[in-house]
């Protein structure tokens, strides 16, 4: 196993030189009689990972037991067979919708795509071609690569393509890899013709964060690169090289990193260091501060919509936490219409029949569920609630004045 697994390494490991010396470590360790209490083929696997990271400091590293994969691996020399395995990644990757987990129109026409990794564009181009589609009239879009461990570089290619013209060449990344003792080099540019309409001169954000991992880490760091991204979250994990399986023995594969990415300015990486972040914020909170700046940059560009950007504001800020006697406070009749208090919640009533929740957003402010256009403020008197009052966006106001 050790010896099919160093032939593995050799052959296709992006340094052939470090995979000497990994290759060394690793009949070491077998010499010692490291592996010997190994009690079964995943606790060998087990081992042989943990000693190859720490040979090479490589997180690409992994050695796993899938019998099925190695007996595939030798059949798709058999294109009927291939055909079949083909088909079978494609319905796996179709249950997963290609890794596009989530596409909205967020408050202020910004666009935001969440994906849990990059498909392989053969299979996924008519997904990836609607959900660029979708996006393709919003104002700014926010890319979520914080939860993204990678995947097929030329789906960041097609993705990428739509932030650039198409009439100037522009290259995105630059690599190298290894095939079975075979070098390749290759060059993957922003692409002349796309399903969808350009973003160029949008304002563009890709959120980050520590599982932020290889692919969707070069997504990143090319668009920061080139200039045409912003970058709002937490450090990436670090993983710059892309990687193959390749089957060792009968019953084991190697994960081994086959070659090396280039940025296309200064022909740099981030192995073992990750992307910084423009913007560095909890995981958690980027998306709201990357909302936030979104908006901000659309009314820079264009100072009609600076009221959106004023108007939203309110809902991007910290929820706001409101004692139950403040709420139970605002629970009455008013003109029209009533507001209960119910499970720790406002509910707003009107016309006896629709019913929304009333949602706190600072002081005597209320977003309505669902509805962007107005929202309602409490007005007090002598320290008591006597109105509320309906905030158009438009600044037009409406007051209805408390019954009880």
């Amino acid at each position: 196993m050790v010896d099919n697994l160093v032939g593995a390494l050799e052959a296709n490991y992006v340094f052939p030189d470090k995979a000497k010396t990994i290759a060394a470590a690793l009949l070491a360790h077998l010499d010692k009689g490291d592996y010997d209490d190994a009690a079964d083929r995943q606790a060998l696997a087990d081992a042989l990972t943990r000693d190859l990271i720490a040979a090479s400091g490589d997180l690409h590293f992994f050695v796993g037991v899938d019998p099925q994969f190695v007996a595939d691996h030798a059949a798709k020399a058999d294109p009927a067979v291939a055909a079949a395995l083909r088909e079978k990644e494609r319905q796996a990757e179709q249950r997963d919708n290609f890794g596009f987990a989530d596409l909205r129109i967020l408050d202020g026409n910004v666009a935001y795509v969440g994906l849990t990794h990059f498909a392989d564009p053969e299979l996924a181009y008519d997904t990836a071609a609607a959900a660029m589609r979708f996006i393709e009239n919003s104002d700014a879009v926010i890319y979520d690569m914080r939860y993204n461990n990678g995947g097929t570089l030329e789906m960041a290619q097609l993705l990428a393509s739509q932030l650039f013209r198409g009439d100037r060449d522009q290259e995105l990344f630059d690599y190298y890899y290894s095939d079975d003792d075979k070098r390749i080099e290759r060059g993957q540019w922003v692409l002349p013709a796309l399903p969808a309409k350009r973003l160029t001169g949008k304002p563009v954000y890709v959120l980050t964060g520590s599982t932020s991992f290889s692919a969707a880490e070069w997504f990143a760091y090319s668009l920061h690169k080139l200039g045409r991204a912003t970058l709002v979250g937490e450090r990436t994990a670090g993983g710059a090289h892309p990687v193959d399986r390749k089957p060792v023995g009968h019953d084991f594969f190697v994960q081994v990193p086959i070659g090396q990415i280039k940025d296309p300015v200064d022909r740099g990486d981030f192995e073992g260091q990750g992307v910084a972040p423009d913007h560095a914020v909890p995981s958690a909170e980027a998306l709201t501060v990357a909302h936030r700046l979104a908006l901000a940059d659309i009314a820079k560009a264009d100072p009609a919509k600076r009221a959106d950007a004023d108007w939203f504001a309110p809902t991007l800020a910290a929820p706001a936490k409101v004692a139950p006697a403040e709420l139970k406070a605002v629970a009455g009749q008013y003109e029209g219409r009533r507001i209960d208090f119910a499970g720790g919640k406002l509910l707003y009533t009107w016309r006896e029949r629709f019913r929304l929740t009333l949602e706190p957003l600072g002081g005597d402010l209320f977003g309505l569920e669902g509805v962007r256009d107005f929202r309602f403020r409490i007005l007090r008197k002598a320290g008591k609630v006597a109105a509320l009052q309906r905030l158009n966006r438009d600044g037009t106001t409406t007051d209805y004045a408390r019954l009880d």
